[in-house]
């Protein structure tokens, strides 16, 4: 008989030891059983040490527990205390927590990759500052009206708003700033004022920067209720425009639009500058090597805060099943990553992404991302990776992964929506 099989057996014998008491006692479903298995009262303390019971699909829910995953946020947000409030990426508390993550694994036996790459660190060095000069001069408060479109570059300008190719009203289909005819006739010397909508941040803004702009303000699109208030947006790690990029709310920058000797000043106190950043990869010594599991979390923190959830929760539950299945046999290869520099735009998993020749790249059947999984406010939505509800599929691999998901909900009797 080999481990595997043993394994099975064991895990089934714990299940059916674990739900009797529960089935005798009354009409109970199937559901009430799974939920009393996976998610104990107490657990034994030898149940998930041998790497038998967490190496099978029945038992590994069984083994993560959610006192483990809290000593590893407990961890990070003590990682954070201890540098300044933050575990951004190119700062200490970054590093600290990717020693913590290398240090935690290699204890456990893993072999760890620290795979470095070039980012630009991006953090505020103070307020910024939004004003109206004339014909009406009005300051904007700050992080209320206005705040920082992440990897902003440094400026203190003023000129004159100039709309480009906006369209204000609800339902709006805004394409401003999208294409470089977007700025034909546009004053060099002047502040767009850009709206959001159809292409990213930063290619508006370079769009602007190439046209001779000195500063853009890019507000709200509109469209929606949800699409009205401040932005919290990134202009992306590979921003070139060279100009400061400040965002505002839709109301504000509606505003503007009909006031043509509108004058703005634009300050964007912050400091970016090139350095090195880390990913930590590592994976399972068992399983087929061409047909990898793929999990994956971000382990950077904004620079405002601790990054607890976000993304401090992906990180401990990925650390914890790691731990958890490092003495098991699992069919697949099962690699983890925990990525740097995603708040500065995913810089740290496309590295990896474009580091992999296409062999490699080939042999990952399936990646899952874990991010934000400790909201209060959850729910519990699957993307349509069939496309049966959306009519958009995605990847190869993604119907599976959503008749699992389903599949797990379902055993538990726990509702869930598909998402497009």
């Amino acid at each position: 008989m080999n481990i595997s099989t043993v394994s099975r057996t064991l895990a089934i014998g714990s299940f059916l030891f674990a739900t009797t008491a529960l089935a005798s006692s009354g009409n109970r479903s199937t559901a009430d059983l799974y939920n009393a298995f996976w998610s104990p009262g107490h657990l034994s303390p030898f149940e998930c040490r041998f790497g038998i019971l967490n190496s099978t699909p029945l038992g590994l829910p069984r083994c993560m527990q959610a006192s483990n995953i809290q000593y590893h946020l407990d961890m990070l947000y003590g990682i954070a205390q201890a540098n300044d409030g933050n575990r951004a990426a190119g700062l200490s508390g970054y590093q600290a927590s990717v020693d913590y993550i290398k240090t935690t694994l290699e204890g456990a036996g893993y072999d760890v990759t620290i795979q470095p790459f070039p980012f630009n660190a991006f953090y505020p060095a103070g307020d910024g500052v939004l004003q109206v000069t004339a014909p009406t001069p009005t300051d904007y408060v700050w992080e209320e009206d206005f705040t920082y479109l992440s990897q902003t570059e440094p400026g203190d300008v003023s000129g004159t708003a100039v709309p480009v190719d906006v369209e204000l009203g609800p339902d709006n289909m805004s394409t401003s700033g999208c294409e470089a005819d977007d700025f034909t006739d546009f004053p060099a010397g002047s502040i767009a004022v850009i709206q959001r909508g159809t292409c990213a941040f930063g290619q508006k803004a370079t769009n602007a920067a190439n046209a001779g702009a000195l500063g853009v303000v890019i507000f709200n699109q509109g469209n929606t209720d949800d699409r009205k208030g401040l932005l919290n947006a990134t202009l992306g790690d590979d921003y070139a425009g060279g100009i400061p990029v400040l965002a505002t709310t839709y109301d504000i920058g509606a505003s503007w639009i009909d006031q043509p000797d509108l004058q703005l000043r634009v300050v964007a106190n912050v400091v970016r500058e090139q350095t090195e950043t880390f990913n930590v990869i590592t994976q399972t010594s068992r399983g087929k090597g061409n047909n990898v599991v793929m999990t994956g979390a971000h382990l950077d923190s904004v620079f405002e805060g601790a990054g607890i959830n976000d993304n401090g929760s992906g990180s401990a539950a990925l650390l914890e099943l790691a731990l958890q299945m490092k003495r098991a046999h699992p069919r697949n290869q099962v690699r983890f990553a925990w990525w740097g520099a995603e708040e500065a735009g995913l810089v740290g998993s496309t590295f990896y992404v474009n580091s992999l020749s296409q062999e490699e790249q080939d042999k990952i059947k399936v990646y899952l991302n874990y991010d934000m999984i400790g909201s209060p406010n959850f729910g519990n939505f699957i993307y349509d990776g069939d496309g049966s509800d959306f009519d958009l599929a995605g990847p190869p691999g993604s119907a599976a992964t959503e008749a699992l998901f389903e599949k797990y909900f379902n055993l538990r009797g726990i509702a869930s929506e598909v998402l497009r």
